[in-house]
């Protein structure tokens, strides 16, 4: 009870520190300053080989033609120009969810969220789009935050995000926990993250937020294997 209240002091801060970290949160390589989409978008463009879906849409040339036209709208130093030449980029198919989201990367690099929000919302509730990209358009308007989406629809779009076996469910998960946390729910939050911290295939950086937040809210961290 003496440690709660400076735990709930510190909530805030904890929030705003860990949901920073998972925007700042890299995938690896070229497209570092898109944390959230990162390498897969040059990897699945360019390497188009391998993505069944991709080259039936498209001929390996045409795949490589416009992966070297988003590296090279990319490597511009200027905000604007690199919008402008992805905004002059098309494609069918999973190529253009990509690009969807290579467009809203830039469009929130500049800080301007309802512009990212607005190329987001279609894709994220478009049934047709493969998960991996629905599920993380929608992914990242919950991280946006109330610039994109109110509470229930964030709290609708967690729902889905959390399902299991979804592609960012663990992350849906956290979400659901810090929510928790901020609507000062700290008892159900600490066991959320303890519930989540138990589950395998979590990255090592999201198993450190969720260990460092039970600490701060004054639990013990569960040992694997105990009853």
């Amino acid at each position: 009870m003496r440690q709660g209240a400076r735990n709930v002091s510190d909530t805030d801060s904890f929030i705003d520190e860990v949901s920073e970290e998972v925007r700042r949160e890299r995938l690896y390589g070229y497209l570092r300053r898109y944390g959230w989409i990162g390498a897969l978008a040059v990897v699945l463009i360019v390497g188009g080989a391998g993505f069944n879906e991709f080259r039936k849409a498209q001929s390996r040339n045409a795949a490589e033609t416009l992966g070297d036209a988003v590296l090279a709208a990319l490597e511009s130093d200027e905000a604007a120009d690199r919008q402008s030449a992805l905004e002059g980029l098309a494609a069918d198919g999973p190529a253009g969810d990509i690009l969807v989201l290579l467009k809203a990367a830039e469009r929130l690099a500049d800080e301007d969220a309802a512009a990212a929000a607005a190329l987001l919302e279609p894709l994220a509730a478009r049934p047709d789009a493969p998960l991996v990209y629905s599920d993380l358009a929608a992914l990242k308007l919950v991280l946006i935050g109330e610039e994109a989406v109110d509470a229930t629809t964030r709290d609708q779009l967690l729902e889905r995000l959390a399902r299991p076996g979804a592609p960012y469910a663990a992350l849906a998960r956290e979400q659901q926990v810090l929510a928790l946390l901020a609507d000062g729910q700290t008892d159900a939050a600490l066991e959320g993250a303890r519930s989540l911290i138990q589950e395998q295939g979590l990255t090592p950086s999201l198993r450190q937020r969720l260990a460092q937040l039970i600490i701060a809210l004054g639990g013990e961290i569960p040992v694997p294997g105990a009853g």
